[in-house]
């Protein structure tokens, strides 16, 4: 029961200056876009990209934008049932709670490649960069969860069972913890450790190992997850995030075909180096 006596013993508030209060989750998401950023750094480093540091941070603000922005409103979308029209207002209320992970990557994509675009750096390459960071900001926000008592999963009389104040007197499997290890550690491990060949692989390459391993294990998770009170199970057993997570494998898969047959090098700038 060691985990049920951590997640007793933590508070979801990290500290309090005063009026002013920050919760582990906001530091999640900060840590999270810090370490997603250095590793895009070193990595473009070794793989001699040649992007200055004014590049990456540029790009990790359209990055941290698009994933803001585009997690809100597919959970409005998608998760909201219907709230959201009647409380158009809540929308923009992000205390409250409510991000989608699938929106947040479709954010990520799109505000990366408004700078890419700007700055004449190829987007398939920084695709490839953020996708080895990001599983990094996916396991402190999967902790943050799990410390916030939310996204808690079923059932359970196995050990390491958790029983979250909001769940009932029951215990539940810790979800966030398995996410945070799958789809955290794991892909990070598995990303860094094709990242370090040099030269790099084909562009393409490591968005589509993300993609489908998120995926797989985002679908594979569900099944101990309970999901959202307001959505329920869509298809017998089957939840809005595998619903959403099924086309992630495909498209994975796809850019993987296409990385292998095309072979195209990793690039920085598309005009070539600067001086």
């Amino acid at each position: 029961m060691f985990l049920n006596e951590l997640y007793h013993a933590l508070d979801p508030v990290a500290f309090s200056l005063g009026p002013f209060t920050v919760r582990w989750y906001a530091l999640a998401y900060l840590a999270g876009f810090v370490l997603a950023g250095v590793v895009m750094w070193r990595t473009q480093r070794r793989w001699r990209l040649g992007l200055s540091v004014d590049d990456v941070f540029s790009i990790m603000m359209g990055i941290v934008f698009g994933i803001i922005v585009g997690a809100r409103l597919f959970y409005v979308l998608f998760y909201g049932a219907g709230y959201y029209l009647e409380n158009p207002l809540e929308i923009i209320m992000l205390s409250h709670g409510g991000m989608s992970f699938h929106g947040g990557l479709v954010g990520a994509v799109v505000g990366g490649s408004l700078v890419c675009r700007h700055y004449g750096i190829s987007v398939a390459s920084v695709c490839d960069l953020g996708v080895i960071g990001a599983p990094l900001g996916l396991f402190f926000g999967r902790c943050a969860n799990f410390v916030n008592g939310e996204l808690w999963g079923k059932e359970t009389d196995l050990p390491w069972g958790v029983m979250f104040e909001t769940g009932g007197a029951v215990y539940r499997h810790p979800s966030q913890l398995y996410e945070a290890v799958l789809e955290g550690l794991v892909i990070f491990a598995v990303l860094y450790a094709l990242s370090r060949r040099v030269p790099p692989r084909p562009q393409g390459t490591f968005t589509g190992w993300f993609l489908t391993l998120y995926g797989v294990f985002r679908f594979l998770i569900e099944f101990v997850r309970v999901p959202d009170a307001q959505l329920g199970y869509l298809f017998g057993p089957i939840t809005m995030g595998q619903l959403l997570s099924l086309p992630l494998v495909l498209l994975g898969v796809g850019i993987l075909v296409a990385a292998h047959r095309l072979g195209r090098p990793q690039r920085g700038y598309l005009d070539g180096p600067r001086a």
